[in-house]
């Protein structure tokens, strides 16, 4: 349709027809089985004629079924306007990708997008429309459950993978391109940040870490051409984000730019009740309107109100019609006019889903995103080695994730069933966690002293991690610490493979270990790409997108830290009056970008090609690496730069680019960045964003507890 075709059926539209344009129910609404909706029809205020009048229909999938309930639907909308279809499709559809820590884990925004398509092409010939991806919120608190959908703690990595994600789903021409989803940049603003790291718990974000960290994401997201926006359930400035008419209407829409959609998360509306700044759902409807939430998920605010209120108050129907407008142009963008059943196919759906082009993605995201945090010269194991598998997780296929809503666990293999089908028979002893906790050594003394290694496989389950699942225990089950000090005792070597969403504290793991494998929740193919990993086909390339803590008392902890009056050093000793604990060192456990591989990286001759910089010239930095072992290995570099005095309080270092390399054993390359003065610009006082002159410290190496060793000055 064209613009003024827009506006024409707008104008026919009535009151309630707009009003129901604004309203998203779940797909059980239009089930079958009407005894199953009669209580959610009253609590979301639902008559039948005002759910054909509905705009879009959450969590229905499969192409026969999403081509019947648009027909059934379209007969009995007067104007016969098409509904749209959306779905959690967060780190895959029905073939899973690691979960988004993961994918962060991977520093390679190409995979991310290729990802993306593929979980696009899957969910698209089922039917669907929108994603509710992706989740580019900020994390620096592995208490909060929802930190395994978000891609880490940094802002650069997480902007890098936003627009991946984005461009992935929506591709070059979203109209046209039916394998493809309209994104839904979520969750508006700063819900990474929870207090105690308490699910939808009050988020107290000063005003300028919410811009200078936080909103940058949002905004690469919307940059990258994201259909839909969608609100969080936290309070910014203490009103609630979805009544947050300053958040949604002066700075998403004005400042950022966003002309899209904006949709409520889960009942999000009706809440501003419980969070005190309405009433009742009649203010809480009107508040929500006046901020800009153009649809309403499941809650009965505007299915109960909305007409009402338009009816008496002529501000909030020229609003009316503006929601509208954004939600019809959508359906336009997405073709739905001309093609209202898209890209439904169900021999395109049989065909894409679990294809094996889809498989052997899966297995690359998931053999990039294992970071191997431990080897004290255990691995790669070799085909000669004799192993014990043990560990909770060893016959586990719980290994897709929260969040992984078509997934099919009995379609995902287990490590006992990779390794049983791979490590021929007499080498290979599967051992249950119980005999071992028996003390029965005796039964096993003949395997465990014929056995080179043990391989133990734990974790958590994916119900640990994900939304409403905050935990104030960060640490392993004490079961499975248990069972590691007895794999101990046994004086062998002990592989452990971690299945976890989240960073956990592992202090009283390492010295359990002599292999230490963070597998995240690696998806379909992870348990494969576990093994590759185990037995060397592969080397590890995944480094850490969020730190992991010695002790839950460090959390929140990242790496970007400001810089403090009292900044301890490890040159300060035991001097008590700085910036330290007194029971435990201030560095994590591992730092941001951390992660081994099977070979070494020297880093060598670090040049400037100029220690002064201009707001027009930029300078290039160059490193040499080369892997100094005996595998080929790839190896991410990172810039990372300090502002020694700006007008606000700067971090300690920044990472500022990165690039990934793939060298062979000997082999140097010289790796070149170009830093320019507008990768120097922060959010100052007054909330501009701009440099600051003068001295500056930069540095290139592995991870970000490199030490920044060279100085440039920009001059203004």
């Amino acid at each position: 349709m064209k613009k003024e075709e827009l506006k024409a059926l707008l104008d026919e539209m009535t009151i309630e027809e707009k009003v129901g344009q604004t309203i998203q129910l779940s797909a059980d609404f239009f089930s079958d089985k009407s005894e199953d909706i009669t209580g959610p029809m009253n609590e979301m205020a639902m008559t039948e004629e005002k759910k054909y009048q509905v705009g879009s229909v959450l969590g229905v999938a499969g192409a026969n079924e999403t081509i019947e309930l648009q027909k059934s639907f379209m007969e009995q909308h007067r104007l016969n306007i098409p509904l749209l279809f959306m779905a959690d499709v967060i780190h895959g559809d029905h073939t899973i990708f690691p979960i988004p820590l993961g994918l962060g884990a991977t520093w390679n925004p190409e995979l991310v997008k290729e990802t993306a398509s593929i979980a696009a092409k899957e969910a698209a010939a089922q039917g669907l429309h929108i994603t509710f991806s992706p989740m580019v919120d900020l994390v620096r608190d592995p208490r909060w459950g929802r930190v395994m959908e978000s891609t880490g703690e940094d802002k650069l990595l997480n902007k890098r993978h936003a627009r991946a994600f984005v461009e992935g789903y929506q591709g070059d021409d979203l109209k046209q391109d039916l394998t493809k989803l309209a994104a839904c940049v979520k969750h508006f603003a700063g819900y990474g940040a929870p207090r105690g790291g308490r699910d939808y718990n009050s988020v107290d974000l000063n005003e300028n870490t919410l811009r200078e960290h936080y909103l940058p994401a949002y905004q690469e997201g919307i940059d990258a051409g994201a259909k839909l926006v969608m609100t969080a359930f936290n309070t910014i400035d203490n009103i609630p984000a979805t009544g947050n008419k300053r958040l949604m209407r002066d700075i998403l829409r004005k400042e950022m730019g966003f002309n899209g959609v904006l949709i409520s998360d889960w009942g999000a509306i009706g809440e501003l009740v419980p969070h005190g700044v309405a009433e009742d759902l009649e203010q809480a409807a009107k508040l929500a309107m006046e901020a800009g939430v153009d649809i309403e998920m499941m809650s009965a605010a505007y299915s109960e109100h909305l007409v009402k209120l338009v009816e008496t108050d002529s501000t909030l129907k020229a609003l009316l019609d503006e929601t509208v407008m954004n939600i019809l142009t959508l359906k336009n963008d997405l073709g739905l006019f001309e093609q209202p059943y898209r890209g439904a196919d169900q021999a395109k759906e049989e065909a894409e889903i679990y294809s094996e082009a889809n498989q052997q993605v899966a297995l690359k995201a998931a053999e990039q995103s294992l970071v191997l945090l431990e080897n004290n010269g255990v691995l790669p194991l070799t085909k000669e080695e004799k192993v014990i598998l043990t560990g909770p997780m060893k016959r586990s296929n719980d290994l897709l994730g929260a969040w992984s809503w078509k997934g099919d666990r009995s379609k995902t293999a287990t490590l006992e069933d990779i390794l049983a089908a791979q490590v021929p028979t007499e080498q290979l002893t599967i051992v249950e966690e119980a005999e071992i906790f028996n003390g029965a050594h005796s039964f096993l003394m003949n395997d465990v002293q014929e056995a080179d290694t043990i391989i133990v496989a734990f974790g958590e389950t994916s119900e640990m991690s994900g939304e409403a699942a905050s935990r104030t225990n960060i640490k392993l089950p004490e079961s499975q610490l248990l069972l590691l000090k007895e794999l101990k005792a046994l004086n062998k070597k002990v592989v452990a493979v971690l299945f976890n969403g989240r960073p956990l504290d592992l202090t009283d793991v390492v010295p359990l270990v002599d292999g230490l494998i963070e597998a995240w929740f690696p998806g379909t193919a992870g348990a494969q790409a576990v093994f590759n990993l185990l037995y060397g086909k592969t080397s590890p390339s995944g480094r850490l997108s969020m730190t992991f803590p010695r002790s839950v008392g460090q959390v929140p902890i990242f790496y970007n830290e400001d810089s403090t009056g009292r900044p301890f050093t490890a040159d300060k000793g035991s001097e008590k009056y700085f910036s330290r604990y007194i029971d435990r060192a201030n560095s994590p456990l591992y730092p941001f970008g951390y992660g081994l591989s099977y070979t070494q990286f020297e880093y060598s001759a670090l040049t400037l090609s100029d220690t002064e910089m201009t707001n027009e010239e930029a300078i290039e930095l160059s490193v040499t690496v080369k892997n100094t072992g005996e595998r080929s290995g790839t190896e991410t570099v990172q810039m990372y730069a300090r502002d020694k005095a700006g007008e606000v309080v700067r971090p300690v270092k920044e990472l500022i680019d990165f690039k990934q390399v793939t060298l062979e054993p000997g082999e140097s390359q010289t790796i070149t960045f170009s830093l320019s003065e507008e990768q120097l610009r922060y959010t100052h006082s007054d909330h501009a964003v701009k440099s600051d002159a003068g001295e500056f410290l930069v540095g290139i190496g592995s991870n970000s507890s490199l030490e920044l060793t060279h100085a440039f000055r920009l001059t203004k």
